[in-house]
């Protein structure tokens, strides 16, 4: 896992035996072990990383009005519940341009208001509730409705 894992040498004196990974990738989940022996005295520990993927197809760049659909899959072993979508922080109604299908937000006309923050919030059977942000850019005209712009001769228009 070279060069993404690091140990804090500073740390390992305070006690801290901390992993670090940098960055998480989905084959990254599963069990870890530690194990510090000091002296004739072995002491172990064992922790499990899930790992949560919200992907995009097709890939960047999104252009406006092409639809599109946002992925969210987990490596939590207990069956999925409920999928929930948040854009900018408020709950995304599954209905009109947005499909929410098992992990999955089909956005059939993406426009410009649609950039932003999305998270996905998955709920499993074991009330486990495990959730990822994705950042959404697409390209896409954001300017007024009206395409005539009007300009007085000899100054500048945008």
């Amino acid at each position: 896992m070279r060069p993404r894992v690091s140990v804090q040498d500073t740390a390992l004196r305070n006690g801290n035996f901390s992993l670090q990974i940098n960055p998480v990738r989905s084959e990254d989940a599963g069990l870890y072990e530690a194990q510090v022996a000091y002296g004739t005295e072995v002491q172990s520990c064992q922790v499990e990383l899930g790992v949560i993927t919200v992907t995009l197809s097709p890939a960047s760049p999104v252009v406006e009005n092409e639809p599109l659909l946002l992925s969210c899959n987990s490596s939590h072993r207990a069956s999925l519940v409920e999928t929930r979508w948040f854009h900018n922080g408020r709950p995304v109604p599954t209905s009109g341009t947005f499909c929410s299908l098992h992990g999955a937000l089909y956005i059939l006309r993406p426009a410009m208001s649609d950039a932003g923050s999305w998270r996905c919030q998955l709920r499993y059977s074991d009330n486990e509730i495990i959730s990822a942000t994705y950042n959404l850019q697409i390209l896409g005209f954001d300017g007024p409705t009206n395409p005539v712009v009007y300009a007085a001769a000899g100054s500048a228009a945008d």
